[in-house]
């Protein structure tokens, strides 16, 4: 998918560098420095969502700004009960994260990525993928408009889920 500023194309194993640093803009979306890097790669809870990458069953998408620079990416891993993430819907359900740099943000390449996905996930015989979003995050407008409803309540979270 391409449009004048950004380039999404399929996530592959040399992504992994992009998809951590889109984990911790995803941990800190609010502009606050809730998580370093060595943070996010030593937290369990965190770090699940890219260590090992990529490992069978998962999938995604990385945007580019047209110097061939990673400037997001969006993608789906699916955990078992016992190491659930945050969105965890069912362990046959690919749960979502999504993050893009500050300096890209609000131009389009969040729901670019999230387009990508979602029609992968589609070409991929998902049934369903789910995501975790905190109150006030902005992105919940987008995955609302996407079509993502609420199943779940996790503190001050919801769980959001779309029917493939």
């Amino acid at each position: 998918m391409e449009d004048a500023m950004i380039n999404v194309r399929e996530a592959s194993a040399e992504d992994t560098e992009t998809l951590w640093a889109a984990c911790l803009e995803a941990a800190n979306w609010n502009g606050d420095i809730r998580f370093t890097k060595d943070q996010l790669m030593n937290d369990p809870e965190l770090s699940h969502y890219v260590q090992g990458w990529l490992r069978n069953g998962d999938f995604g998408v990385v945007a580019e700004a047209r110097s061939g620079e990673g400037i997001g990416a969006a993608w789906c891993r699916t955990f078992p009960a016992d190491d659930a993430g945050y969105g965890f819907v069912a362990d046959d359900i690919p749960e979502l994260s999504i993050g893009v740099v500050p300096g890209h943000r609000g131009r389009g390449a969040g729901t670019a990525l999230m387009t990508a996905l979602i029609d992968l996930g589609r070409s991929r015989g998902e049934r369903a993928i789910s995501l975790s979003v905190e109150d006030g995050n902005r992105a919940r407008d987008l995955y609302e408009r996407l079509g993502f409803v609420r199943v779940g309540r996790n503190g001050g979270s919801d769980t959001l889920l779309l029917e493939l």
